[in-house]
């Protein structure tokens, strides 16, 4: 006899609509974060020129910032009732961030390209927030804060670093 396994049944007291728009939008960021995190890591790698060794740091800094948060994001996924992406192919099906699988990037344009990442990521927070609000998911909306101020905070630096170069 074989084992058939259990389906994931996580108990939550939200809609099922709410936890299918809150997750999907969860699952969404998620992949984001991912494909931020790797471009991310990807610049830090590849940066050179006169301010190398500041915005190879500043970008290490924030590769390790967003990769923290994807256990917490996946997480939320569940904790709410659903599932999450399970590989690298379920990622690329859900990211919005764009890949830069370019040889050579300018430290000016690497800047310019992860500000404005961050910026969208901070637009796809905001509607996650808005979502999450609807769906009386408070723990979903508290750590979206938290999530979007340091999203701001990237951009930010990002931005600054580049009135230097």
């Amino acid at each position: 006899m074989v084992d058939t396994p259990k389906k994931l049944d996580t108990p939550t007291d939200l809609k099922t609509n709410a936890v299918n728009s809150v997750s999907d939008a969860l699952n969404a960021l998620l992949a984001d974060s991912f494909a931020l995190y790797f471009k991310t890591k990807n610049f830090h790698w590849h940066v050179s020129g006169p301010h190398f060794r500041d915005y190879h740091l500043l970008f290490d800094e924030q590769a390790a910032e967003i990769f923290a948060t994807t256990d917490v994001i996946a997480e939320r996924v569940r904790k709410i009732g659903n599932t999450t992406l399970r590989s690298i192919g379920d990622v690329s099906r859900h990211q919005t961030v764009k890949d830069n699988d370019k040889d050579y990037v300018s430290a000016k344009d690497m800047l310019a390209e992860l500000r404005d990442d961050n910026l969208k990521m901070v637009e796809s927070l905001r509607t996650l927030k808005d979502l999450a609000d609807d769906a009386k998911d408070n723990a979903t909306s508290a750590v979206v804060d938290e999530w979007t101020d340091a999203a701001e905070r990237r951009a930010w630096f990002l931005f600054e670093a580049a009135q230097a170069g």
